[in-house]
Protein backbone atom coordinates (compact mmCIF):
# COMPACT_ATOMS: atom_id res chain seq x y z
CA UNK A 1 0.00 0.00 0.00
CA UNK A 2 1.34 3.34 -0.95
CA UNK A 3 2.01 6.20 2.16
CA UNK A 4 -1.07 7.51 2.71
CA UNK A 5 0.47 11.32 3.37
CA UNK A 6 1.95 10.79 -0.48
CA UNK A 7 -1.67 10.39 -1.22
CA UNK A 8 -4.55 13.12 -1.46
CA UNK A 9 -7.82 11.63 -1.57
CA UNK A 10 -11.02 12.88 -2.68
CA UNK A 11 -12.94 11.11 -0.01
CA UNK A 12 -11.84 10.09 2.91
CA UNK A 13 -14.46 7.50 4.73
CA UNK A 14 -14.25 7.16 8.39
CA UNK A 15 -16.31 3.70 9.08
CA UNK A 16 -16.57 0.75 7.17
CA UNK A 17 -20.08 -0.94 8.17
CA UNK A 18 -22.63 -0.85 5.39
CA UNK A 19 -22.85 2.46 4.78
CA UNK A 20 -19.71 3.68 4.47
CA UNK A 21 -18.94 0.74 2.42
CA UNK A 22 -21.94 1.54 -0.01
CA UNK A 23 -20.90 4.88 -0.10
CA UNK A 24 -17.51 3.93 -1.13
CA UNK A 25 -18.58 1.83 -3.92
CA UNK A 26 -20.73 4.72 -5.08
CA UNK A 27 -17.56 7.10 -5.45
CA UNK A 28 -15.50 4.47 -7.03
CA UNK A 29 -18.16 4.17 -9.72
CA UNK A 30 -17.33 8.08 -10.23
CA UNK A 31 -13.19 7.06 -10.33
CA UNK A 32 -12.81 9.15 -7.48
CA UNK A 33 -9.80 8.16 -4.89
CA UNK A 34 -10.68 7.37 -2.11
CA UNK A 35 -9.70 6.00 1.80
CA UNK A 36 -11.89 3.61 4.07
CA UNK A 37 -10.69 3.95 7.51
CA UNK A 38 -12.16 0.78 10.63
CA UNK A 39 -11.10 0.65 13.78
CA UNK A 40 -12.48 -2.97 13.28
CA UNK A 41 -10.26 -5.63 11.51
CA UNK A 42 -12.98 -7.44 10.17
CA UNK A 43 -16.54 -7.29 10.04
CA UNK A 44 -19.53 -8.41 12.47
CA UNK A 45 -19.91 -12.16 11.23
CA UNK A 46 -23.56 -11.90 13.02
CA UNK A 47 -27.21 -9.86 11.57
CA UNK A 48 -27.53 -6.93 13.17
CA UNK A 49 -30.16 -4.63 10.83
CA UNK A 50 -32.52 -7.10 9.36
CA UNK A 51 -34.95 -5.31 7.26
CA UNK A 52 -34.30 -3.00 4.19
CA UNK A 53 -36.45 -1.86 1.28
CA UNK A 54 -36.44 -1.46 -2.50
CA UNK A 55 -34.48 1.61 -2.58
CA UNK A 56 -31.72 -0.27 -0.74
CA UNK A 57 -31.43 -2.84 -3.25
CA UNK A 58 -31.57 -0.80 -5.99
CA UNK A 59 -28.83 0.92 -4.29
CA UNK A 60 -27.02 -2.83 -4.05
CA UNK A 61 -27.84 -3.05 -7.49
CA UNK A 62 -25.88 -0.22 -8.94
CA UNK A 63 -22.97 -1.95 -6.69
CA UNK A 64 -23.08 -4.90 -8.23
CA UNK A 65 -24.87 -6.94 -6.08
CA UNK A 66 -27.50 -8.76 -7.88
CA UNK A 67 -26.25 -11.84 -6.85
CA UNK A 68 -25.92 -11.35 -3.16
CA UNK A 69 -30.06 -9.94 -3.40
CA UNK A 70 -31.00 -13.12 -4.83
CA UNK A 71 -28.62 -15.81 -2.43
CA UNK A 72 -29.64 -13.64 0.89
CA UNK A 73 -32.91 -11.92 1.03
CA UNK A 74 -36.47 -13.51 1.25
CA UNK A 75 -39.32 -11.12 0.35
CA UNK A 76 -41.26 -9.34 3.49
CA UNK A 77 -44.08 -11.24 3.96
CA UNK A 78 -46.05 -8.34 5.58
CA UNK A 79 -46.55 -7.58 9.58
CA UNK A 80 -49.88 -8.32 12.06
CA UNK A 81 -49.99 -6.38 15.21
CA UNK A 82 -51.72 -8.82 17.81
CA UNK A 83 -53.37 -6.57 20.11
CA UNK A 84 -54.72 -8.00 23.84
CA UNK A 85 -56.60 -10.31 23.19
CA UNK A 86 -54.42 -11.89 20.48
CA UNK A 87 -56.53 -10.51 17.49
CA UNK A 88 -55.23 -8.44 15.09
CA UNK A 89 -55.17 -4.64 15.49
CA UNK A 90 -53.15 -3.11 13.03
CA UNK A 91 -51.51 -4.40 9.48
CA UNK A 92 -48.88 -3.89 7.17
CA UNK A 93 -49.60 -5.62 3.65
CA UNK A 94 -46.92 -6.66 0.62
CA UNK A 95 -47.14 -3.96 -1.24
CA UNK A 96 -48.38 -5.69 -4.31
CA UNK A 97 -47.01 -5.68 -8.19
CA UNK A 98 -45.42 -4.69 -10.03
CA UNK A 99 -43.22 -3.06 -8.12
CA UNK A 100 -42.38 0.66 -8.90
CA UNK A 101 -38.83 -0.31 -7.97
CA UNK A 102 -37.84 -3.26 -9.97
CA UNK A 103 -37.50 -5.32 -6.76
CA UNK A 104 -40.11 -6.56 -4.10
CA UNK A 105 -40.50 -3.23 -1.61
CA UNK A 106 -39.71 -4.85 1.82
CA UNK A 107 -37.27 -7.68 1.87
CA UNK A 108 -35.30 -9.31 4.78
CA UNK A 109 -31.48 -9.65 4.63
CA UNK A 110 -28.45 -10.99 5.98
CA UNK A 111 -26.58 -8.17 6.62
CA UNK A 112 -22.53 -10.01 7.07
CA UNK A 113 -23.47 -11.31 3.31
CA UNK A 114 -23.93 -7.85 2.16
CA UNK A 115 -21.08 -6.24 4.01
CA UNK A 116 -19.08 -9.10 2.61
CA UNK A 117 -19.83 -8.12 -1.03
CA UNK A 118 -19.38 -4.64 -0.96
CA UNK A 119 -15.95 -4.84 0.76
CA UNK A 120 -15.26 -7.23 -2.28
CA UNK A 121 -16.47 -5.21 -4.70
CA UNK A 122 -14.42 -2.24 -3.61
CA UNK A 123 -11.17 -4.40 -3.20
CA UNK A 124 -11.40 -4.56 -7.10
CA UNK A 125 -10.95 -1.40 -7.31
CA UNK A 126 -7.44 0.32 -7.93
CA UNK A 127 -8.00 3.79 -6.56
CA UNK A 128 -9.48 2.62 -2.83
CA UNK A 129 -6.89 2.23 0.25
CA UNK A 130 -8.47 0.58 3.09
CA UNK A 131 -7.29 1.02 6.47
CA UNK A 132 -8.25 -2.04 8.94
CA UNK A 133 -7.63 -1.99 12.26
CA UNK A 134 -7.16 1.57 12.50
CA UNK A 135 -8.21 4.58 14.76
CA UNK A 136 -9.22 8.06 13.73
CA UNK A 137 -7.52 10.10 16.22
CA UNK A 138 -7.72 13.59 15.20
CA UNK A 139 -9.74 15.69 12.66
CA UNK A 140 -8.73 19.11 11.20
CA UNK A 141 -9.88 21.04 8.06
CA UNK A 142 -8.35 24.34 6.03
CA UNK A 143 -9.69 25.98 2.55
CA UNK A 144 -8.41 22.83 0.10
CA UNK A 145 -9.53 20.19 2.76
CA UNK A 146 -9.52 18.09 5.61
CA UNK A 147 -6.51 16.25 7.17
CA UNK A 148 -7.17 12.87 9.41
CA UNK A 149 -4.37 11.33 11.83
CA UNK A 150 -4.74 7.54 12.49
CA UNK A 151 -3.54 5.14 14.29
CA UNK A 152 -2.77 1.68 13.13
CA UNK A 153 -3.12 -1.72 15.02
CA UNK A 154 0.60 -1.45 15.85
CA UNK A 155 0.76 1.50 16.85
CA UNK A 156 1.83 3.66 13.79
CA UNK A 157 0.59 6.93 13.61
CA UNK A 158 -0.26 8.04 10.00
CA UNK A 159 -1.66 11.05 8.31
CA UNK A 160 -4.60 11.38 5.43
CA UNK A 161 -4.92 14.23 3.45
CA UNK A 162 -8.41 14.31 1.46
CA UNK A 163 -10.48 16.98 -0.23
CA UNK A 164 -13.64 15.83 2.02
CA UNK A 165 -14.51 13.63 4.69
CA UNK A 166 -17.03 11.45 5.54
CA UNK A 167 -18.00 10.13 9.22
CA UNK A 168 -20.18 7.01 9.04
CA UNK A 169 -18.99 5.19 12.23
CA UNK A 170 -21.78 4.86 14.09
CA UNK A 171 -23.39 5.71 17.24
CA UNK A 172 -20.36 6.92 19.08
CA UNK A 173 -19.31 8.33 16.04
CA UNK A 174 -15.57 9.82 16.40
CA UNK A 175 -16.40 12.51 13.80
CA UNK A 176 -19.43 13.58 15.10
CA UNK A 177 -17.72 13.97 18.52
CA UNK A 178 -14.97 15.86 17.22
CA UNK A 179 -17.06 18.55 15.53
CA UNK A 180 -18.50 19.50 18.51
CA UNK A 181 -22.28 18.51 17.06
CA UNK A 182 -24.80 17.26 19.64
CA UNK A 183 -27.76 14.77 18.90
CA UNK A 184 -31.69 16.08 19.67
CA UNK A 185 -33.40 13.87 21.77
CA UNK A 186 -36.82 12.75 20.17
CA UNK A 187 -37.67 11.08 23.99
CA UNK A 188 -37.59 7.56 22.98
CA UNK A 189 -35.34 5.26 25.57
CA UNK A 190 -36.31 1.69 25.59
CA UNK A 191 -34.48 -1.98 26.23
CA UNK A 192 -34.95 -4.53 24.52
CA UNK A 193 -33.63 -7.71 23.73
CA UNK A 194 -32.56 -9.00 21.18
CA UNK A 195 -32.68 -12.74 19.89
CA UNK A 196 -31.84 -14.18 16.40
CA UNK A 197 -31.90 -18.13 16.00
CA UNK A 198 -31.98 -20.77 13.17
CA UNK A 199 -34.87 -23.10 12.70
CA UNK A 200 -33.21 -26.38 11.30
CA UNK A 201 -35.67 -28.44 9.61
CA UNK A 202 -38.52 -26.21 9.17
CA UNK A 203 -41.29 -27.10 6.39
CA UNK A 204 -42.15 -23.83 5.38
CA UNK A 205 -40.99 -19.65 6.51
CA UNK A 206 -43.59 -18.56 8.70
CA UNK A 207 -46.24 -16.16 6.37
CA UNK A 208 -46.51 -13.08 8.40
CA UNK A 209 -43.90 -11.12 10.93
CA UNK A 210 -45.91 -10.24 14.07
CA UNK A 211 -45.80 -7.52 16.46
CA UNK A 212 -46.85 -8.41 19.99
CA UNK A 213 -48.67 -5.59 21.56
CA UNK A 214 -49.21 -7.02 25.10
CA UNK A 215 -48.16 -5.32 28.11
CA UNK A 216 -47.52 -8.59 29.75
CA UNK A 217 -44.43 -8.78 27.52
CA UNK A 218 -44.41 -6.63 23.89
CA UNK A 219 -42.13 -8.19 21.71
CA UNK A 220 -41.68 -8.64 18.12
CA UNK A 221 -41.47 -11.23 14.92
CA UNK A 222 -39.99 -11.23 11.93
CA UNK A 223 -38.55 -14.04 9.77
CA UNK A 224 -35.70 -13.66 8.15
CA UNK A 225 -33.81 -14.93 4.84
CA UNK A 226 -33.82 -19.37 4.89
CA UNK A 227 -33.98 -20.92 8.14
CA UNK A 228 -33.23 -16.84 10.36
CA UNK A 229 -35.74 -16.20 12.68
CA UNK A 230 -35.70 -13.15 14.96
CA UNK A 231 -37.40 -11.96 17.83
CA UNK A 232 -36.90 -8.33 19.52
CA UNK A 233 -38.36 -8.41 23.40
CA UNK A 234 -39.10 -5.71 25.49
CA UNK A 235 -37.36 -5.40 28.70
CA UNK A 236 -39.79 -4.83 31.69
CA UNK A 237 -39.55 -2.53 34.50
CA UNK A 238 -36.95 -3.77 37.07
CA UNK A 239 -35.68 -6.12 34.57
CA UNK A 240 -31.37 -5.43 34.48
CA UNK A 241 -30.13 -5.51 30.86
CA UNK A 242 -27.18 -7.77 32.27
CA UNK A 243 -29.38 -10.38 33.83
CA UNK A 244 -29.92 -11.71 30.12
CA UNK A 245 -26.17 -12.41 29.06
CA UNK A 246 -27.32 -15.43 31.19
CA UNK A 247 -28.51 -18.15 28.70
CA UNK A 248 -31.12 -19.24 31.01
CA UNK A 249 -32.60 -16.33 31.49
CA UNK A 250 -32.82 -15.87 27.67
CA UNK A 251 -35.07 -19.06 26.96
CA UNK A 252 -37.06 -18.37 29.58
CA UNK A 253 -38.56 -15.18 27.98
CA UNK A 254 -38.25 -16.60 24.80
CA UNK A 255 -40.58 -19.38 25.74
CA UNK A 256 -43.06 -17.03 25.57
CA UNK A 257 -43.02 -16.31 21.91
CA UNK A 258 -41.96 -19.80 20.44
CA UNK A 259 -41.14 -23.14 21.35
CA UNK A 260 -37.37 -22.88 22.67
CA UNK A 261 -36.84 -26.55 21.95
CA UNK A 262 -36.72 -25.90 17.79
CA UNK A 263 -34.07 -23.17 17.63
CA UNK A 264 -30.55 -22.90 17.90
CA UNK A 265 -29.66 -19.25 19.48
CA UNK A 266 -27.35 -18.08 16.97
CA UNK A 267 -26.66 -14.14 18.92
CA UNK A 268 -28.84 -12.70 21.96
CA UNK A 269 -27.74 -8.59 22.57
CA UNK A 270 -29.46 -6.29 24.29
CA UNK A 271 -30.32 -2.74 22.86
CA UNK A 272 -30.87 0.74 24.17
CA UNK A 273 -33.24 1.71 21.61
CA UNK A 274 -33.13 5.43 21.19
CA UNK A 275 -34.85 8.05 18.86
CA UNK A 276 -31.85 10.82 18.10
CA UNK A 277 -30.80 13.17 15.34
CA UNK A 278 -27.84 14.65 14.78
CA UNK A 279 -27.91 18.93 15.58
CA UNK A 280 -25.75 19.45 11.94
CA UNK A 281 -24.86 17.16 8.86
CA UNK A 282 -21.82 19.05 8.04
CA UNK A 283 -19.01 21.37 9.14
CA UNK A 284 -17.48 22.69 6.60
CA UNK A 285 -15.60 19.75 4.28
CA UNK A 286 -16.85 17.31 6.91
CA UNK A 287 -20.39 15.48 7.05
CA UNK A 288 -22.04 12.86 9.02
CA UNK A 289 -23.76 9.98 7.67
CA UNK A 290 -25.55 7.23 8.99
CA UNK A 291 -26.14 6.61 12.85
CA UNK A 292 -23.32 8.71 13.07
CA UNK A 293 -26.41 11.40 12.47
CA UNK A 294 -29.60 9.66 12.90
CA UNK A 295 -30.68 6.34 15.21
CA UNK A 296 -34.24 5.10 15.18
CA UNK A 297 -35.93 2.56 17.15
CA UNK A 298 -36.33 -0.95 14.93
CA UNK A 299 -40.40 -0.19 14.47
CA UNK A 300 -40.30 0.46 10.88
CA UNK A 301 -37.25 -1.61 9.93
CA UNK A 302 -35.79 1.56 8.37
CA UNK A 303 -32.50 2.00 10.18
CA UNK A 304 -30.19 0.28 7.90
CA UNK A 305 -32.16 1.62 4.88
CA UNK A 306 -31.50 5.60 6.34
CA UNK A 307 -28.23 5.51 6.32
CA UNK A 308 -27.57 3.92 2.45
CA UNK A 309 -30.22 6.47 1.45
CA UNK A 310 -27.50 9.52 2.73
CA UNK A 311 -24.72 7.17 1.10
CA UNK A 312 -26.48 7.33 -2.64
CA UNK A 313 -27.81 11.16 -1.63
CA UNK A 314 -24.44 12.65 -0.85
CA UNK A 315 -22.33 9.98 -3.53
CA UNK A 316 -22.94 12.00 -6.46
CA UNK A 317 -23.10 14.86 -5.43
CA UNK A 318 -19.82 14.96 -3.93
CA UNK A 319 -18.63 13.68 -7.78
CA UNK A 320 -19.78 16.62 -9.57
CA UNK A 321 -18.56 19.46 -7.15
CA UNK A 322 -15.10 17.15 -7.27
CA UNK A 323 -14.95 17.12 -11.51
CA UNK A 324 -16.15 20.20 -11.38
CA UNK A 325 -19.89 20.11 -12.62
CA UNK A 326 -21.09 21.52 -9.64
CA UNK A 327 -20.69 24.52 -7.30
CA UNK A 328 -19.56 23.45 -3.63
CA UNK A 329 -22.56 24.98 -2.20
CA UNK A 330 -24.76 22.32 -3.26
CA UNK A 331 -23.02 20.26 -0.80
CA UNK A 332 -25.51 21.47 1.83
CA UNK A 333 -28.59 20.37 -0.31
CA UNK A 334 -27.52 17.14 1.58
CA UNK A 335 -28.68 17.65 4.99
CA UNK A 336 -31.67 19.78 3.84
CA UNK A 337 -32.99 16.43 1.94
CA UNK A 338 -32.11 14.05 4.38
CA UNK A 339 -32.54 15.84 7.67
CA UNK A 340 -36.38 15.89 7.25
CA UNK A 341 -37.04 12.56 5.42
CA UNK A 342 -34.92 11.08 8.36
CA UNK A 343 -36.76 12.84 10.92
CA UNK A 344 -40.11 12.03 9.90
CA UNK A 345 -39.44 8.16 9.72
CA UNK A 346 -37.23 8.23 13.45
CA UNK A 347 -41.19 9.86 14.40
CA UNK A 348 -42.93 7.67 12.80
CA UNK A 349 -40.71 4.29 14.01
CA UNK A 350 -41.23 6.27 17.59
CA UNK A 351 -45.15 6.06 17.42
CA UNK A 352 -44.97 2.55 16.07
CA UNK A 353 -42.78 1.68 19.03
CA UNK A 354 -44.94 3.66 21.58
CA UNK A 355 -48.05 1.34 20.08
CA UNK A 356 -45.84 -2.11 20.40
CA UNK A 357 -44.52 -1.64 23.51
CA UNK A 358 -47.64 -0.16 25.78
CA UNK A 359 -47.25 -1.81 28.91
CA UNK A 360 -50.67 -0.26 31.37
CA UNK A 361 -53.51 -2.69 30.62
CA UNK A 362 -56.43 -0.38 30.18
CA UNK A 363 -54.47 2.01 27.83
CA UNK A 364 -54.07 -1.04 25.82
CA UNK A 365 -57.39 -1.93 25.40
CA UNK A 366 -57.96 1.28 24.44
CA UNK A 367 -55.33 1.03 21.91
CA UNK A 368 -57.06 -1.99 20.25
CA UNK A 369 -60.18 -0.77 20.24
CA UNK A 370 -59.10 2.62 18.14
CA UNK A 371 -56.66 0.64 15.85
CA UNK A 372 -58.95 -2.02 15.39
CA UNK A 373 -61.50 0.17 14.33
CA UNK A 374 -59.38 2.09 12.00
CA UNK A 375 -58.55 -0.91 10.34
CA UNK A 376 -62.19 -2.52 9.89
CA UNK A 377 -63.20 1.17 8.77
CA UNK A 378 -60.52 1.39 6.35
CA UNK A 379 -59.03 4.39 7.79
CA UNK A 380 -55.73 2.55 8.59
CA UNK A 381 -52.66 2.68 5.86
CA UNK A 382 -51.64 -1.02 5.15
CA UNK A 383 -48.82 -0.86 2.82
CA UNK A 384 -45.72 0.16 4.55
CA UNK A 385 -44.13 2.44 1.73
CA UNK A 386 -46.88 4.80 1.45
CA UNK A 387 -45.14 5.78 5.27
CA UNK A 388 -41.80 7.14 3.53
CA UNK A 389 -42.30 10.62 2.55
CA UNK A 390 -40.44 11.76 -0.97
CA UNK A 391 -38.27 14.87 -1.09
CA UNK A 392 -39.54 18.07 -0.06
CA UNK A 393 -36.70 20.12 -0.53
CA UNK A 394 -33.40 20.57 -2.02
CA UNK A 395 -31.88 19.92 -5.46
CA UNK A 396 -35.41 19.51 -6.86
CA UNK A 397 -37.39 21.92 -9.08
CA UNK A 398 -40.53 21.81 -6.51
CA UNK A 399 -42.88 23.25 -7.92
CA UNK A 400 -42.86 20.85 -11.04
CA UNK A 401 -44.70 17.26 -11.11
CA UNK A 402 -43.22 14.36 -9.33
CA UNK A 403 -40.94 16.73 -8.00
CA UNK A 404 -38.82 14.97 -5.32
CA UNK A 405 -40.77 11.38 -5.79
CA UNK A 406 -38.69 7.84 -6.51
CA UNK A 407 -38.56 7.41 -10.47
CA UNK A 408 -39.45 4.20 -11.25
CA UNK A 409 -37.31 1.24 -12.40
CA UNK A 410 -39.18 -0.69 -15.45
CA UNK A 411 -37.65 -4.56 -16.82
CA UNK A 412 -36.13 -3.62 -20.20
CA UNK A 413 -36.05 -6.20 -23.18
CA UNK A 414 -32.88 -6.64 -24.64
CA UNK A 415 -31.21 -9.33 -27.15
CA UNK A 416 -29.49 -10.75 -23.95
CA UNK A 417 -32.56 -10.89 -21.87
CA UNK A 418 -34.84 -8.93 -19.47
CA UNK A 419 -32.79 -6.36 -17.41
CA UNK A 420 -33.77 -3.69 -15.15
CA UNK A 421 -33.18 -0.01 -16.82
CA UNK A 422 -30.51 1.12 -14.00
CA UNK A 423 -27.72 -1.56 -15.23
CA UNK A 424 -28.38 -0.02 -18.83
CA UNK A 425 -27.91 3.56 -18.04
CA UNK A 426 -25.00 5.59 -16.51
CA UNK A 427 -25.05 7.22 -12.77
CA UNK A 428 -25.96 10.82 -14.03
CA UNK A 429 -28.44 13.15 -14.84
CA UNK A 430 -31.20 11.40 -17.50
CA UNK A 431 -33.99 12.92 -19.03
CA UNK A 432 -36.56 10.00 -19.81
CA UNK A 433 -39.67 10.01 -22.27
CA UNK A 434 -41.78 7.65 -23.96
CA UNK A 435 -41.24 9.11 -27.42
CA UNK A 436 -37.84 10.88 -28.44
CA UNK A 437 -39.81 14.13 -30.09
CA UNK A 438 -40.06 16.33 -26.62
CA UNK A 439 -36.08 15.08 -25.92
CA UNK A 440 -35.27 16.15 -30.37
CA UNK A 441 -37.70 19.07 -29.39
CA UNK A 442 -35.08 20.95 -27.06
CA UNK A 443 -32.86 23.58 -27.68
CA UNK A 444 -29.47 23.56 -29.27
CA UNK A 445 -28.61 26.11 -25.96
CA UNK A 446 -30.38 23.23 -23.58
CA UNK A 447 -28.91 20.37 -25.49
CA UNK A 448 -25.30 21.78 -25.07
CA UNK A 449 -25.70 22.39 -20.97
CA UNK A 450 -26.80 18.80 -20.98
CA UNK A 451 -23.83 17.65 -22.83
CA UNK A 452 -21.47 19.50 -20.56
CA UNK A 453 -23.21 17.78 -17.31
CA UNK A 454 -22.47 14.28 -18.87
CA UNK A 455 -26.56 14.26 -19.24
CA UNK A 456 -27.87 11.12 -20.69
CA UNK A 457 -31.59 10.88 -22.93
CA UNK A 458 -33.72 7.96 -22.53
CA UNK A 459 -36.65 6.74 -24.53
CA UNK A 460 -38.41 3.62 -23.52
CA UNK A 461 -41.31 2.57 -25.17
CA UNK A 462 -43.67 -0.20 -26.11
CA UNK A 463 -40.70 -0.91 -29.24
CA UNK A 464 -37.35 0.30 -29.78
CA UNK A 465 -37.74 3.45 -32.24
CA UNK A 466 -34.72 3.75 -35.10
CA UNK A 467 -35.80 7.15 -35.93
CA UNK A 468 -33.93 8.59 -32.11
CA UNK A 469 -31.06 10.50 -32.43
CA UNK A 470 -27.70 8.41 -32.31
CA UNK A 471 -26.57 9.76 -28.77
CA UNK A 472 -30.56 8.64 -27.51
CA UNK A 473 -30.77 5.14 -25.80
CA UNK A 474 -33.89 3.84 -26.50
CA UNK A 475 -35.41 0.56 -24.98
CA UNK A 476 -38.53 -1.42 -24.61
CA UNK A 477 -40.10 -1.93 -21.41
CA UNK A 478 -41.72 -5.58 -20.43
CA UNK A 479 -45.20 -4.56 -19.29
CA UNK A 480 -46.30 -0.95 -18.98
CA UNK A 481 -44.81 0.63 -15.91
CA UNK A 482 -42.84 3.75 -16.75
CA UNK A 483 -46.06 4.39 -19.46
CA UNK A 484 -48.27 4.09 -16.85
CA UNK A 485 -46.44 6.36 -14.36
CA UNK A 486 -46.33 9.11 -17.25
CA UNK A 487 -49.84 8.36 -17.72
CA UNK A 488 -50.73 8.55 -13.67
CA UNK A 489 -49.25 11.72 -13.46
CA UNK A 490 -49.75 13.63 -16.91
CA UNK A 491 -46.31 14.14 -17.28
CA UNK A 492 -44.32 13.39 -21.31
CA UNK A 493 -41.35 13.39 -19.37
CA UNK A 494 -38.93 13.78 -16.52
CA UNK A 495 -35.52 14.76 -15.24
CA UNK A 496 -34.09 12.42 -12.94
CA UNK A 497 -30.91 13.31 -10.36
CA UNK A 498 -27.94 10.21 -10.66
CA UNK A 499 -30.14 8.36 -7.35
CA UNK A 500 -33.11 7.98 -9.46
CA UNK A 501 -34.78 11.10 -7.65
CA UNK A 502 -37.38 13.03 -9.88
CA UNK A 503 -35.69 16.24 -10.30
CA UNK A 504 -39.22 17.24 -12.38
CA UNK A 505 -41.75 16.03 -14.19
CA UNK A 506 -43.09 18.10 -17.85
CA UNK A 507 -45.98 18.31 -19.51
CA UNK A 508 -44.43 19.84 -22.78
CA UNK A 509 -41.07 20.57 -24.12
CA UNK A 510 -41.25 24.11 -23.09
CA UNK A 511 -41.13 22.97 -19.55
CA UNK A 512 -38.14 20.31 -20.10
CA UNK A 513 -36.06 23.14 -21.61
CA UNK A 514 -36.80 24.96 -18.15
CA UNK A 515 -36.00 22.13 -16.29
CA UNK A 516 -33.12 21.79 -17.75
CA UNK A 517 -32.20 25.63 -16.70
CA UNK A 518 -33.69 25.04 -13.07
CA UNK A 519 -31.07 22.35 -13.08
CA UNK A 520 -28.01 24.26 -14.11
CA UNK A 521 -29.20 27.33 -12.07
CA UNK A 522 -29.14 24.82 -8.86
CA UNK A 523 -25.84 23.35 -9.45
CA UNK A 524 -24.04 26.65 -10.11
CA UNK A 525 -23.25 26.68 -13.55
CA UNK A 526 -23.29 29.43 -16.08
CA UNK A 527 -25.92 29.44 -19.16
Amino acid sequence: MPQADATIYDVAIVGYGPAGATFANLLAKYGLRIAVIDQAAAIYDKPRAITIDHEVLRVFQACGLEDTIAAHTAPHPGTHYLGVDGGIIKKFDPMPPPFPLGWVPTATFLQPAFEQALRDRLAAYDKADVFLSAQAVDIAQDNDGTTLTIKTGDGEVQILRGRYLVGCDGANSFVRKSLGIGLTDLAFDEWWMVVDALEHGAFRRPEKCFQYCRPSRPGTFLPGPGELRRWEIKLLPGEDPAMFSDRENVLKVLADFTDVTKVEIWRTAVYRFHALLAENWQSGRVFLMGDACHQTPPFLGQGLSAGIRDAVNLAWKLALVLRGDAQPSILSTYAQERAPHVGAIVALAKDFGLIIGELDLEKAKARDARLREELTSGKAETIRQKFIPDLSGGLIAADTPMAGSLFPQPFIDTANGVVRLDDLIPPEFIIVAASSKIIDALTRRFSDIWARLHGARVVIGSSRSSAAAHDTLTFRETGNLFADWLDRNGIVAALVRPDRAVFGGARDAGELNALIATLAGKLGRTL
